[in-house]
Parts: C-alpha cells; structure tokens; sequence
C-alpha cells in the first residue's frame, strides 16, 4: 500500500505541508491503482467523524476506533461512545455504507498517570499535555490497525479547529515507523469540513459536547461536570430504556 513519505519526499521540504493536499493526492493514487484500502480511524466523538467518514467512505473502507481514556467522567465517556455508534448506524442507514465500528477499553487511570508522571497537570489546553494525548491515542489506533491487518491508521482530530493538524500529522508519521501499517494524513477540517460537520451534526441531531474531555481542560474551563454528569446519565438511562 502507498506510503505518503513517498508523496512528502516529492514536495518543497521548506514550505508549510498541507495534509489536506497529501491525502488529494494519496486517494488519487489509490484510484488509480484501483484500490479500496482499509482504514482504522480514531475518532474522538461523533461529531468529529461526521464530515470525515462521508468524505473518506468515497474512498476506502472505513472501521471507527474508538480510544478515549482521557474523557471525563465516566458517563460522558459511555455518553460518547453510544452517539458514535447512533451516528455510524444511521450514518450507514442513509448512505448504504458499512462503515464499522471498535472500541478501545476504557482506561483513564493510564491516561492520568500518563499525565501526572510528565507533570503536564498544569499545561494549557492546546500545550504539552494535548501533544501526549494524541500520542497516547494515534499510538493506540496504530497498534490496532497493525493487529488486525489494516492499511491505514488516521485521526478524525484534525477536523476540529480547535487542534494542531500539523502537530498530528507530525505525531502519526514518527508513529507510522514503528508498524506495518501506514499513517493516513489528512486535515479534515479544510474545504469546509468542519462547517460541513456543523451542517450534519443538525442533521442527525448529534450532541455535541462542551468540552474535549478531560478532567483537567474541563477545570480550566470552568466546565460545571455535576451537571455533565447529570446529562449524561439522564441520557444513558433513556437509551438503556428503549434497547
């Protein structure tokens, strides 16, 4: 399968690379090669999956893997997880895909201690303690995608505004020399993915949350995580309900 060091070694190495541009030109290969790769992608919540699974799913053959130890508490954590696999399944209802879906376990004492041992406690949101969170999680989705045979690895985090593409572009290419598999570049939120995901986020009436996850950006956030709770368990008992 292609390697996109093969696409970067043939680009200016002094200018900003646009991994929007990387990925134009991956999928045009695999087009031409007349391939359907099989695609492992982490994403952190449904609404970042949104855009990037109806883009990518042209494509290729696309599992969601979801690993997010960092989400706090608990209940938003399982919250998350089931309007991911809502959004897969209607998602494949209207548009006749078969998009899958995995899980990681939940682990957020790895996470914290992961955190606590670097002392990045303190770090702003968007700062070092971020950087060891994508990772913690492109490490994960690698290591899968490498057991099960998959030919890419990739993140829907880069549709977000709110995070560094390059920085995950970055972290997945050092990644990807560690395993059979490939790192897929990719910077979703260009050519209007993220008001696109907006867009289907009404459509499917997908939550949407207010914070990224973890326990120490929702403090610096004033994030209110009793009434998070709350939500979330009201929310999980209705859909426990009507299974």
């Amino acid at each position: 399968m292609i390697n996109l060091v093969e696409i970067l070694e043939t680009m200016n190495s002094n200018q900003k690379i646009n991994y929007d541009h990387v990925l134009k030109k991956l999928i045009d290969k695999w087009k031409q090669a007349e391939v359907r790769p099989k695609i492992l992608l982490h994403s952190c919540c449904a609404p970042c999956s949104t855009y990037t699974l109806e883009y990518l799913s042209q494509f290729a053959d696309i599992t969601i893997y979801f690993a997010n130890s960092n989400i706090h508490p608990r209940v938003e954590y399982e919250r998350r997880k089931v309007v991911q696999e809502q959004f897969i399944a209607a998602f494949n209802e209207n548009n006749e895909a078969g998009v899958k879906f995995l899980s990681a376990p939940y682990e957020p004492h790895k996470f914290t201690q992961m955190v606590m041992s670097q002392q990045l406690q303190a770090e702003p949101e968007g700062g070092k303690r971020c950087t060891a969170c994508f990772q913690m999680r492109l490490d994960l989705v690698a290591k899968k995608a490498d057991e099960l045979g998959y030919d890419y690895f990739g993140s829907a985090l880069t549709l977000s505004p709110k995070k560094n593409s390059q920085l995950i572009n970055e972290i997945g290419i050092d990644i990807q020399q560690f395993f059979a598999t490939n790192y897929l570049p990719s910077d979703f939120k260009k050519n209007n993915g993220y008001k696109r995901s907006i867009d289907l986020c009404k459509e499917y009436d997908i939550y949407r949350q207010c914070y990224c996850g973890c326990i120490f950006a929702s403090s610096e956030q004033g994030v209110d995580l009793k009434a998070v709770q709350k939500d979330a368990l009201t929310f999980l008992e209705a859909y426990k309900s009507v299974e």
